[in-house]
């Protein structure tokens, strides 16, 4: 569908036409558009995480119901052509990464948040479904590399971003321990990224966008679905057991930190895969 409507406008006849106040109007809709199709795991799978009711469905329990409900999207994507076999395979990735993560910080001796209900696909006390909220975030980062045509202006040398993406990882882990250095972190990746464009294409023409702007705009959406996420009861803070509670502002800065780590591993696929291709001839 996107295909064929950017087939249409970028008809000579068609282009020509877009000026000024209609062009800009039209690049913000299939800007919106493809946005929308890039967020299409997010949307379906939160959809579920709100619509499935606490009891669950049919008998089985709502993390079961939740679980069966991301694995379905996700074959369905593939299925449709709408997720490429490397796409799943790095979706995947980010699933185990998220699920670690969770292992950790749900355990006794850290109990950062908690799933308060049974389910039979529990592992360690985290639901399966849970690497998921992890792996929607990659999603919409592949999806929206390849929709909107992305490319990357000063991106820094990979084993700098590497380096930090890891760094960021392991004090999710050892600030329980050795205290928490996400804000000297997060001045490393304003530093590294400062020069960092993002080049996209909405229809015909190249836009751009700080880097650093993009991984602070979706730490905040990430934010909003865990306030609507935790107002459904599907997981808890330790300040959210007896009433709910938005959830503190600073836990923004966490998700655009894990932006940041997302971001990096799909470039660093991105960058691999360039460098064995060999073209054919």
């Amino acid at each position: 569908m996107l295909a064929t409507l950017d087939q249409h406008l970028l008809d000579n006849s068609v282009r020509g036409g877009l000026r000024g106040g209609t062009r800009l109007l039209v690049e913000f809709l299939y800007f919106g558009v493809k946005e929308a199709r890039a967020c299409l795991f997010v949307a379906l799978f939160f959809a579920a995480v709100f619509l499935v009711p606490r009891a669950g469905i049919l008998g089985l329990p709502r993390y079961d119901v939740l679980l069966v409900a991301a694995l379905a999207i996700q074959v369905w994507m593939a299925w449709a052509g709408l997720e490429t076999w490397d796409e799943l395979k790095a979706v995947c990735l980010f699933h185990a990464v998220g699920f670690a993560l969770e292992v950790f910080k749900v355990s006794g001796a850290i109990q950062s948040w908690s799933y308060p209900d049974f389910a039979y696909t529990k592992v360690l006390g985290v639901p399966l479904f849970s690497g998921f909220m992890y792996a929607a975030v990659g999603s919409y980062i592949i999806q929206a590399w390849r929709l909107l045509d992305l490319r990357i202006r000063h991106h820094p040398p990979y084993w700098m971003a590497v380096l930090v993406a890891l760094l960021i990882y392991v004090n999710f882990f050892t600030h329980h321990y050795i205290g928490d250095y996400r804000w000297y972190l997060a001045a490393c990746a304003l530093g590294l990224y400062a020069r960092t464009t993002v080049v996209f294409r909405p229809l015909d023409r190249e836009r751009r966008m700080p880097l650093l702007l993009g991984f602070v705009l979706v730490g905040f959406f990430i934010w909003l679905a865990e306030n609507i996420s935790t107002f459904r009861g599907v997981w808890r803070y330790p300040n959210q057991l007896g009433a709910w509670s938005a959830v503190h502002v600073s836990k923004w800065s966490s998700w655009s930190l894990l932006v940041v780590m997302t971001f990096t591993i799909v470039a660093h696929l991105k960058h691999i895969k360039a460098r064995i291709h060999i073209p054919e001839g």
